[in-house]
């Protein structure tokens, strides 16, 4: 140990230079380690890999893009290849023409840049589109077909090669570039933001492990069947939503719907249901694909497919299991009502009024107040009122009660008395 004060320094391998010792200091520093951990930007990305689908993250500069690309290249066991588009001409990515000896009855084929022959020899890899928006417009027509359909040149990529590509926003790129939107609907877009115990642990050595999500083989059949009577029940619908082309040049850039991006988000359902993944990365994937309005309307009409069907409530409303949350439940006792408006008897109108005095004990009162007014409506003259309705009036009236005076109070505000 050095004294303070003294001239002793510390002992050095015979013969190492001091580039040599701050190589090694360099490596100690470089030497990290991994840890399964619950990440739902990393799950939601490393799932969109696994489905075979290009994703973009989008983050402002220095938050880790780069190096979660990195670790997942390493984790996967796939050769990483950057490729920093903006530095790029178009003929790099379209191909260079080269005149052979007889063009005329050859043609000219267009020549791959070096990186596009190493990945297609390695028949894998993990193809990384680095400062995808501050390439020029020519550059993005470019990327196109790189992009949808795994083209350079003339070379086809092998199906083991996976795309992600990285970008940030126009106001913090250098010299930055809206996305165009043939070119921004052909990714999976997901926000890549920092998260402070990530990277505190990352810091001292240890961060999140990047694995490919388990599928269970014996879901797969269903996820796809699922899959597809979800995102084909909500287009049947809300023919609205099978493509919306933004107006401003902005959202363009970014997750808009189209039968394109509908059919990745298809797959990404598929894929999250075989995988048992939590609704957080589920929606993170579909907002990412159709945009938030869209990829909300879907993960709704996703929870109502697993809700009760109303003829099994009505045959026997006592046994029903409701759920439990205030959303669905009401969705299912709307659902209910509706089933007797559809086709009204006394049998199913009585059973429908059991079933509120269930949800009445089993759950919030206010939630049986619109069921059983409306409800209540659907009597024929000579229908005997039931015993349920005594149990129901008095929450029916207070409901009421509260609704007047709450009417009450906001007419006094806004006269200023």
């Amino acid at each position: 140990m050095a004294i303070e004060g003294s001239t002793a320094t510390t002992a050095r391998p015979t013969g190492a230079t001091q580039l040599d010792i701050a190589d090694d200091l360099l490596g100690r520093l470089r030497a990290t380690a991994t840890e399964p951990r619950t990440d739902t930007q990393l799950e939601a990305l490393t799932l969109a890999v696994a489905a075979d689908l290009p994703v973009l993250l989008w983050g402002e500069p220095g938050i880790g893009k780069t190096a979660a690309l990195t670790q997942l290249a390493e984790a996967l066991e796939l050769p990483l290849t950057t490729v920093i588009a903006s530095v790029h001409e178009p003929s790099d990515f379209a191909g260079l023409p080269i005149v052979g000896d007889d063009p005329a009855r050859q043609g000219v084929p267009m020549a791959p840049p070096d990186w596009a022959v190493r990945l297609v020899r390695a028949g894998k890899g993990l193809l990384f589109l680095d400062e995808l928006s501050t390439a020029a417009p020519a550059v993005q027509a470019a990327l196109l077909r790189v992009v949808l359909e795994r083209r350079i040149g003339a070379l086809q990529l092998p199906p083991g090669v996976r795309i992600v590509a990285a970008a940030n926003p126009r106001s913090s790129a250098a010299d930055g570039w809206e996305l165009s939107a043939p070119l921004a609907n052909r990714f999976v877009h997901l926000k890549w933001a920092h998260e402070q115990d990530v990277v505190v642990r990352g810091l001292g050595g240890t961060w999140p492990r990047a694995t490919l999500p388990m599928l269970d083989p014996g879901r797969l059949a269903g996820s796809v069947e699922f899959a597809r009577r979800a995102v084909c029940g909500l287009l049947a619908a809300r023919a609205a939503l099978v493509h919306q082309l933004p107006q401003s040049e902005t959202r363009r850039g970014g997750a808009w719907p189209s039968p394109r991006t509908w059919d990745m988000t298809l797959r990404l359902v598929a894929f999250a249901t075989a995988a048992d993944a939590s609704r957080e990365v589920l929606s993170l994937l579909v907002r990412g694909t159709v945009g938030d309005g869209p990829g909300f309307e879907l993960l709704a009409s996703l929870d109502r497919m697993d809700l009760p069907d109303p003829e099994l409530l009505l045959a026997d409303p006592t046994a029903a299991r409701l759920p439990e949350r205030g959303d669905l439940r009401q969705a299912v006792l709307d659902s209910v009502v509706a089933a007797v408006k559809a086709r009204p008897e006394r049998a199913r109108w009585d059973a429908a009024w059991a079933l509120l005095v269930h949800a009445l004990e089993t759950g919030a009162p206010d939630l049986v107040v619109v069921p059983a007014t409306t409800l209540a409506h659907l009597r024929r003259e000579d229908w005997p009122v039931p015993a349920a309705i005594e149990q129901l009036a008095g929450v029916v009236t207070m409901s009421r009660a509260a609704d007047q005076a709450a009417a009450r109070v906001k007419a006094t505000a806004g006269t200023g008395s």
